[in-house]
Parts: structure tokens; sequence; C-alpha cells
């Protein structure tokens, strides 16, 4: 696939590397030439120093003949009228664009057609604060990627000493848990992907991944670990658009408590926050935290716009006693390094954004994709077409499917129905089945396996 990608920045850099990985044909554009010149050192692809949204740049970007265009620069605006001008002079089949004002964002009716031709919006705001909501929603969980409309979800828990399946086989989960259907579908142990099988031990300390419908999550994770009480008390470091949006998305059902250095943007933030506490201060200052009750804090959440701040004051409410603390990273390669220590949970807005331009991305019909492991598994919703004579999986059960090595059908959803795989369940067409990739290398492979042909002997 040929794709032009506007914006060198960490977003654009991380997709054009791992797109690159795949055998597309990547061009990217940016002001920066020192960028551009250090990303052509390490990938293979092109670079265009020049302004992002001009025709006679994008043209010498080969726009002419590209199938997509992917406008994430720190301009709203220059991916905006980048799209307008990929739709009207160079017929552009796919536009995506990152969009971050919710001045914007509220108005969808300037998205059409008619108006601003962008295909797809991308929010890394709004993504990371869904992300982060279904973190407190799910007290134990590592992560919670939603599927199929929410019916489905791929959780994943660190299992302590004392979880009751801990030193147990994945084989017994059914005597523990009779009336919960689950399906683990990887293992990380020190790193290192385990491919999950009746006789695999769930060991301390291992990051299990599992699919199941959001009703059996909490069952699941109180297997694994001592279950977290549900939790009250959060407190949000930076008033910037994720901050207040997570606060007013929050404040509602918790009691919320918002920090901003900025004196000014505390004064706006009390003002248009309704049960948000609003405090003008430096969350670095343990004397604060400690005013403000750190040590009865359920969730500290850092999401400004410093990393080095965030990852210091989320250490400092760790230790003054909050329960689990978050800390928003720009950095992917910070993120496994920081998660697990002082640090619970590390936020990567990179990874979050490039999940969702993925699925735009990959061939066959794949609608959901979540990238994991900093790129390196995937989590995939693909939907099966065709029939027995056409296609590689319908009307086969999953023990027939020639699947790529270390990938596991975790679920199927058919209409509103959720269906746990196992090996003999059969794929019917149109089935959503959800996938887990421990090694996104096979990704191909898959992408082949959905594809329908004319026939297949």
């Amino acid at each position: 696939m040929k794709i032009i990608i506007l914006g060198a920045g960490q977003v654009g850099s991380s997709l054009a590397e791992n797109l690159t990985n795949e055998a597309n044909d990547i061009t990217i554009i940016d002001k920066d030439e020192k960028t551009l010149l250090s990303l052509q050192d390490r990938l293979d692809l092109r670079t265009i120093a020049g302004h992002a949204s001009h025709p006679d740049i994008l043209r010498s970007a080969g726009a002419d003949d590209a199938d997509m265009l992917i406008a994430v620069t720190d301009s709203d605006e220059t991916n905006m009228v980048a799209c307008q001008v990929a739709y009207t002079i160079f017929h552009t089949p796919t536009k995506i664009a990152r969009v971050r004002a919710l001045g914007y964002l509220s108005h969808q009716q300037l998205f059409q057609q008619e108006a601003l031709p962008v295909d797809v919006l991308i929010s890394p705001e709004q993504l990371i604060t869904e992300y982060i909501q279904s973190l407190i929603t799910h007290p134990g969980a590592l992560q919670v990627l939603d599927f199929a409309d929410k019916k489905v979800q791929l959780v994943g828990v660190r299992a302590y000493y004392g979880g009751p399946l801990v030193g147990h086989e994945l084989s017994t989960i059914k005597k523990h848990m009779p009336n919960v259907d689950i399906r683990v579908a990887a293992i990380y142990r020190r790193n290192r992907a385990i491919i999950p099988e009746g006789n695999t031990v769930i060991e301390a300390d291992d990051e299990v991944f599992f699919v199941a419908t959001p009703t059996c999550i909490r069952a699941t994770i109180s297997e694994l670990r001592r279950l977290d009480k549900p939790y009250k008390r959060i407190m949000i470091v930076g008033g910037g658009n994720i901050g207040k949006r997570l606060a007013q998305s929050l404040e509602d059902d918790y009691q919320v408590k918002l920090i901003d250095h900025n004196t000014v943007r505390a004064h706006e933030l009390a003002k248009e926050l309704d049960k948000t506490i609003v405090l003008n201060g430096d969350a670095s200052d343990g004397s604060l935290l400690t005013e403000e009750n750190i040590d009865n804090t359920d969730i500290f959440c850092s999401v400004t716009n410093d990393e080095e701040a965030n990852i210091l004051s989320a250490m400092l409410a760790k230790r003054l006693g909050a329960r689990k603390v978050m800390a928003l990273i720009n950095r992917a390669a910070y993120v496994d390094l920081i998660q697990g220590g002082d640090i619970d949970i590390a936020i990567s807005p990179q990874q979050s954004t490039i999940s969702s331009l993925l699925a735009h991305v990959r061939r066959g019909d794949v609608v959901k994709v979540h990238s994991l492991r900093r790129g390196a598994a995937e989590a995939i919703e693909a939907i099966a077409h065709g029939d027995k004579t056409t296609s590689k999986v319908v009307g086969r059960e999953i023990c027939e499917l020639k699947l790529p090595y270390g990938t596991t059908i975790g679920a199927i959803v058919r209409g509103n129905e959720v269906i746990i795989a196992h090996h003999n369940t059969v794929i019917e067409p149109e089935d959503h089945v959800i996938l887990f990739l421990i090694d996104k290398k096979y990704i191909s492979d898959v992408e082949k396996l959905f594809q329908v042909g004319i026939t297949f002997i």
C-alpha cells in the first residue's frame, strides 16, 4: 500500500516504523530536515521536507497515486487542509486526520465529503481519556481493550502470589469458575511470550491476557490476584485537554481532584468543571500531596505535557501512599521500562493513536486493531466473509485452521451473541473473530487467511 504520512513527530515516526516493517511504500513529510534525515537513516522510506498541506509538496511525495494520506502534524488546521487538498486535487481514496481541538470535534458535520473530506478522525486525547476510564472501571487491570462495540474485551492482568489460579494449569479454570467462560490469549513471563496450552501453569508475576465479556472480567481478575476494592478518590495532575476531559468524564461517579500549576488555567477549570475540586500548585510538592490526603487516594493520574514531571510526580505519589499511580509517557521506549515498578501503569498516547490507525491499513476486513507491547504484538478483530469454498476460515472448526505461530482466537461475535472460542468452535459467515498475535510479523498471514478468494482447494 502506498501511504503518505504528514508529520514526523512521535506519532508520525512511530507509525512510519510500524508500517515500513510491513512492506508498505511510505513517504513522510515534515518541515524539520534533521528529523527526516534521522528517520531515513533508520527506516526504508522516502522523506520530503516542506509544508505538509501544500499541493506541490504532496505531488512530489506521490499523492497522484497514493492509497492513503495520514495527517498527524501538530496543527489541526494543517491536517484538515491537507485532507481537502488530497481529496480535491489528487482524489486520494482514504484520508485520515488527527484533530485535537474540541471546538472542531463537537461539530461532526464539518467532516463531510462536501465540507472537509476527512474519512477518519483521530483524537488522541479522546482515545487516552476512554482508555484511562476503562482502567478505572476495572480495578486491578493493566490494560482493557474493547472489541465488537464493547461486547468483548481483552484484559491484561499481572498475576500475584495468593491468586487462586496461580500455580495451577489453565485447564483448571473451568473448575475454579464453572459459570464464567474466558479464553487466555497470551502469557508474558519475564517479557517472554508463552503460548497458552491447557497444561500451562500460571506463575506469580506473569502478565496474563484473557478475552471475556464485560460481566466476567471482575471474577477472572479475582482468580489471578487479590481483588482491588472499587475506586472512589481520584487525583488528576494536568489541566490540559486530557486532564480536563478525564475530570469531566469521571466527576459524576468519583471524588475527583485536579492539580494544575498554572494559576489562570486553574481558575478557568474551576469554572468549567462542576464537581471536581481544582487546586493550583505543583504536583511534585510532597507537602501539597500530603495536605490533599494522597495516602487515601485510589488513583493518581499524571497527564501533563511533561513526561519527566509525570514520572516524578507519580513516583512521589506512590511513595506517599497512593494505591495506584498512572503516568502519561510519550516515548514508547520508556513505557515497558517504567511500568510495574513504582509506577503501576504507563500510558502511551502513541500506542493508542497507532492502534486506531492500523485498522485502516490492514488488508482484509479488519475493523479493530490494538497494538501491544511497544508494537511487537497485536490484537485484532477481523470479519469472516464468503463460504467454505471461497474462505479459509468459514465453515471450519478452529482446530482445523492453519493459524500462524503464536496466534490465538479468543472469541467470536455473531450478531449480539458472544462465543468464547474453543477448539471445536465453527466460524460462520460475517462472524467477528478476535485474534491475538504474540508476534506482529505474522499479521500478513492472518490477513491472507481472512481474504476471500475465487476458490480454495
